[in-house]
């Protein structure tokens, strides 16, 4: 069972989302939290699979709270707002996922079992807004562990950072899916990053990708 918390200031958007998960057999709600403070202290608690967080709301925002969760805990960023800055600074802070909140009910559910899965979700259409937005940007600090890659693993790190999943990565490079996961592996050593969120900003702060 994947256990959810749902964080959001709107109590009608709260309890909506409450009854679309509950419905599903292997979804439950374990809690509700109105603003970003409370939804730290209810993920302490009740120590959820997933935060369904909120962008903006009183207290402490969904991007403050994400940054004190998301080390323990996969947070799904769920907002009316499609600002590549949101997106950025929900990524950088450790969140899984990025859904607006006009996503179909079966999108938000898929998602959420995505993110529960241990996968990054990111639509394509969202991490094509971010590159350009990456490349009008100052650069940043170098990347620590990118001059260690293989071009392989360049390669792979590109092609994750423009939306590829693992099965398109697979068709892509024409390799089984055990070769996919091991260059993944090997990528999150090299940059010590935690999961596939923190791969695609570190593709982008590495300048790997460009607007298409």
């Amino acid at each position: 069972m994947i256990r959810v918390l749902i964080a959001d200031d709107q109590a009608l958007l709260r309890g909506t989302f409450r009854l679309l998960i509950d419905s599903e057999d292997d979804l439950t709600v374990v809690g509700e939290a109105s603003d970003g403070r409370e939804a730290v202290e209810l993920t302490r608690t009740e120590s959820p699979d997933v935060v369904l967080m909120d962008v903006r709301m009183p207290e402490m925002d969904g991007i403050a709270a994400t940054r004190e969760i998301a080390a323990d805990t996969r947070v799904l960023i769920l907002t009316t707002f499609d600002l590549d800055e949101y997106v950025y600074s929900a990524l950088r802070a450790g969140a899984s996922g990025f859904l607006l909140k006009d996503t179909p009910p079966d999108d938000l559910l898929h998602g959420i079992r995505v993110v529960a899965s241990g996968e990054t979700l990111l639509a394509p259409a969202v991490t094509t807004r971010l590159i350009a937005e990456f490349v009008r940007r100052p650069a940043q600090q170098p990347v620590r562990g990118l001059d260690t890659l293989t071009d392989r693993e360049r390669e792979v790190l590109t092609l994750i950072a423009h939306g590829l999943s693992n099965a398109e990565l697979s068709e892509h490079l024409q390799v089984s899916a055990g070769t996919v996961k091991t260059h993944i592996g090997h990528l999150l050593a090299k940059l010590n990053a935690r999961d596939r969120a923190q791969l695609v900003i570190a593709a982008y702060e590495g300048r790997l990708v460009t607007p298409r």
